[in-house]
C-alpha cells in the first residue's frame, strides 16, 4: 500500500544498504511499517523477540552490528530478530519507540529483547558506545542464556565466518536528495 505521509530517509539509501545487509545477513528480518513491528512485538506467546535500531554511526553501530552478530552464534538465542533503520524507515522507528520503548530515551544504534510485548532487556547507545564487538556479544549471550529458548546459532559457522562487517562513518554517507 502506498503511504503518501511516508516521510523520505535521511540518508542515501544505497550508501546505507551495505548496513542494512549485515544485519539481514544473521537472520534479521526488516520491518518498515507499524504492521510489520506489530506482527512480531503483540504476540503473548512467551516467544523472545530481539529488536535491533540500527544506525549510520560509524562507532557504536560499528561495533553493535558485530556483537550482535558474533552473540547470534550461541546455542541459545532469541526466537525472532527483526530491524529497523533510524534515520531510513523513520515512521517505523518512531512508531517503535512510541508504541513499545515509551519509557525509555531514543538513542540509536539501540538493543532490545522482548518478551509478550514488553522489553525485558535494553542496550542503549550509551552502553554501546566505546564498547567492543566482543563485548556487547559477551552480554548478549548472557542475556539469552538466561531468558531465551530459540536455537542458535542464527546462521551456520561457515557462513557466519564469510560476514564482512560494514566500516563506514555515517558522517560520511551522503545525505538523501
Amino acid at each position: 500500500m502506498f503511504n503518501i505521509n511516508q516521510r523520505p530517509p535521511i540518508y542515501d539509501p544505497i550508501a546505507v544498504q551495505p548496513m542494512r545487509d549485515e544485519i539481514l545477513y544473521v537472520g534479521f528480518k526488516e520491518t518498515k511499517t507499524s504492521e510489520e513491528i506489530d506482527k512480531f512485538l503483540e504476540n503473548k506467546n512467551d516467544e523472545t523477540t530481539l529488536v535491533f535500531i540500527n544506525s549510520v554511526c560509524g562507532c557504536s553501530a560499528g561495533s553493535a552490528r558485530p556483537g550482535i552478530s558474533e552473540a547470534l552464534q550461541n546455542s541459545i538465542i532469541p526466537n525472532n530478530l527483526i530491524t529497523v533503520f533510524a534515520g531510513q524507515d523513520r515512521d517505523a522507528v518512531d512508531y517503535l519507540r512510541q508504541k513499545y520503548l515509551s519509557d525509555i530515551p531514543p538513542s540509536s544504534p539501540f538493543i532490545a529483547l522482548f518478551k509478550n510485548g514488553s522489553p525485558i532487556y535494553v542496550m542503549p547507545r550509551y552502553k554501546i558506545e566505546g564498547r567492543f564487538p566482543e563485548e556487547i556479544a559477551d552480554e548478549l549471550k548472557q542475556v539469552f542464556n538466561n531468558v531465551c529458548n530459540g536455537v542458535g546459532p542464527s546462521i551456520s559457522k561457515e557462513k557466519y565466518d564469510k560476514l564482512i562487517h560494514a566500516k563506514m562513518c555515517g558522517s560520511k554517507i551522503p545525505l538523501n536528495e
